[in-house]
């Protein structure tokens, strides 16, 4: 029975630990008619970001399931950022952002929301459909 705890906790407090951010910026993928636009934009900025800057990974979470045509939510973890690298980032997300909204489709392609505001750990503790975050294959 002691083997059974010991090893429990070891899996509970190695899965605690592991989440280092502390706050998360939201990043929405909404539709319009046919379906969310691809997170691809933003995710090569992220990759860009890490290999440029050599930092660690920065954790991003996703809570899927917001609509009928498969909207959901990025939640993305900087906590590990140094504070110019954090400033850097958050602007270069925006312009990332901001351009995937300016070179879809007005009449089909969803939009993309990005919230400066951090949302707390706690407060994605509460958040239902949330997963880590595995980048999809484009097509």
């Amino acid at each position: 029975m002691k083997k059974i705890f010991l090893v429990f906790a070891v899996f509970v407090s190695t899965f605690f630990f592991a989440q280092k951010s502390e706050n998360f910026y939201e990043i929405s993928y909404n539709s319009i008619c046919c379906g969310p636009p691809s997170t691809a934009p933003v995710m090569n900025y992220v990759e860009t970001f890490q290999s440029k800057n050599k930092t660690k990974a920065i954790e991003i979470f996703r809570q899927s399931g917001l609509g009928r045509e498969g909207e959901f939510k990025l939640f993305i973890g900087i906590d590990a950022l140094s504070k110019s690298q954090k400033s850097k980032f958050l602007k270069g997300l925006e312009t990332a952002v901001n351009s995937q909204n300016n070179a879809k489709n007005q009449n089909s392609d969803g939009i993309v929301n990005f919230s400066s505001q951090p949302v707390k750990k706690e407060n994605l503790k509460q958040i239902n459909n949330l997963t880590i975050y595995k980048k999809e294959k484009v097509k």
